[in-house]
């Protein structure tokens, strides 16, 4: 049984801020699965997700503060992965939920692991969307030139080419429609009836120092997933996952599956055969465990 009807949800963080996700109804008697997407993406992200396997599975797809339905933090210093994890605790202590697998695209890939470092216990297991410890500095280089430069558009269509002429490396296969579809989980149509990005340009601050990644050592939060049902998705051309630290990864963390999915860079959709079949099999580990 699948679904795609989702309730809205709403918790705050804990200096007040309201904060949104989607709730797609499932079984009970299962983890949740608790999606946390992306840098400049939102819930809508995980329809493909909640498409196959709500029902099945309920499936809690989270707005970032500054992001989606969820409220702009007053101060950008708040936009960082420390604080995005206590949102979701605050989120997973209101819902009581005892474990969740967690699906983490890029960022929300990070919080993932930092998770596992606070509440070790609270993931049955995880999925890692085009993410790993070492963040090529190309890839990042790429982010910081598109992100916050709050550029809009007069209709979908012009969001769609505008999509499409940025990133055709990333989906070369896409049809305009597909575009249309991207367009349409990436941005909404404003108050003054343009389409822009869904979130708060203020999100591009904290990051704006090429040499603050350079800082962090990210494997102790990754190596912290250890024994877990897990699973690492990359894109065959990804700018963000190189091909050696994807290689690393699963010999660090040789319970994971690491599946390449064909033809998409950072980041795969989830709507991929290839990746869907891989949430699949890590779901049916997550039941046998």
């Amino acid at each position: 049984m699948t679904t795609s009807e989702y309730a809205d949800l709403s918790w705050e963080s804990s200096e007040g801020l309201k904060l949104h996700a989607r709730d797609y109804t499932g079984r009970a008697d299962r983890p949740a699965i608790l999606c946390l997407p992306g840098l400049t993406r939102n819930a809508r992200d995980f329809e493909p997700v909640a498409k196959i396997f709500a029902g099945d599975w309920r499936v809690l797809a989270v707005d970032f503060r500054g992001r989606g339905e969820s409220d702009y933090a007053k101060e950008s210093d708040s936009y960082v992965p420390l604080t995005y994890v206590a949102d979701v605790l605050a989120l997973v202590d209101e819902l009581k939920l005892e474990k969740v697998v967690a699906i983490g695209t890029s960022l929300g890939g990070i919080v993932t692991t930092l998770i596992a470092l606070q509440r070790p216990d609270l993931l049955a297991g995880v999925v890692l969307n085009d993410i790993g410890p070492v963040i090529e500095a190309d890839g990042m280089a790429r982010i910081r030139d598109y992100v916050g430069q709050g550029r809009s558009f007069p209709t979908w269509m012009h969001a769609a080419r505008s999509l499409r002429e940025a990133s055709l490396y990333v989906y070369p296969d896409y049809a305009i429609e597909d575009w249309l579809t991207l367009a349409k989980r990436l941005m909404c149509v404003g108050n003054n009836g343009r389409i822009a990005y869904d979130y708060d340009m203020k999100i591009a601050e904290p990051f704006s120092d090429p040499a603050a990644l350079d800082e962090l050592d990210l494997w102790p939060a990754f190596e912290a997933l250890r024994g877990k049902p897990g699973l690492v998705l990359r894109g065959e051309l990804s700018d963000l996952l190189s091909p050696a630290t994807f290689t690393a990864m699963g010999e660090r963390l040789p319970g994971f599956d690491c599946v390449t999915v064909p033809r998409v860079g950072h980041a795969p959709t989830l709507a991929e055969p290839e990746a869907q079949a891989a949430i699949a099999r890590l779901l049916d580990r997550v039941l046998a465990k």
